[in-house]
């Protein structure tokens, strides 16, 4: 149990396309203090994410199948609360999108945060927080928008 990776999966209204797109527009929905910067869209891509006080993360994309799959690898990390701050460098976060009962479902995983872990109960947290919340709630939005 100590080794396995944070994984939750949702099931959200709107295609496969509608959440691909939404999980691109990164600054959306990992909100923060300031926040996101760069960009999320092409394979290559770098962007940053911060929260200040107490996150840095460096993530640069490393798969786009349009409607399928994204991949993150994390280059660098800053965890201001956790005594090993560098614990994110070198973790992969991954977001699964496949239809499923009429809906769309996304399985996010951070790959490298498990248990043992300092950050595990915080992180966790945190990610089911902007996957089952903000997230969530701006795909449906642009849903709503698009109709």
């Amino acid at each position: 149990m100590q080794n396995q990776n944070f994984t939750i999966t949702i099931l959200v209204d709107g295609t496969p396309a509608d959440v691909f797109k939404a999980i691109t527009d990164v600054a959306r929905w990992w909100t923060g203090e300031p926040g996101v910067e760069g960009t999320a869209h092409k394979i290559g891509n770098e962007f940053t994410y911060r929260y200040n006080g107490f996150h840095y993360s460096k993530q640069i994309v490393t798969e786009l199948s349009p409607g399928e799959k994204i991949v993150w690898l994390i280059t660098e990390s800053k965890l201001d609360f956790t005594k090993e701050p560098n614990e994110w460098t070198g973790t992969q976060i991954s977001f699964d999108i496949f239809p499923k009962n009429n809906k769309t479902a996304l399985r996010f995983t951070h790959a490298g945060l498990t248990q043992n872990k300092e950050c595990f109960t915080d992180c966790s947290n945190a990610w089911t927080s902007y996957i089952n919340g903000s997230l969530k709630n701006f795909i449906h939005k642009t849903i709503v928008q698009r109709n």
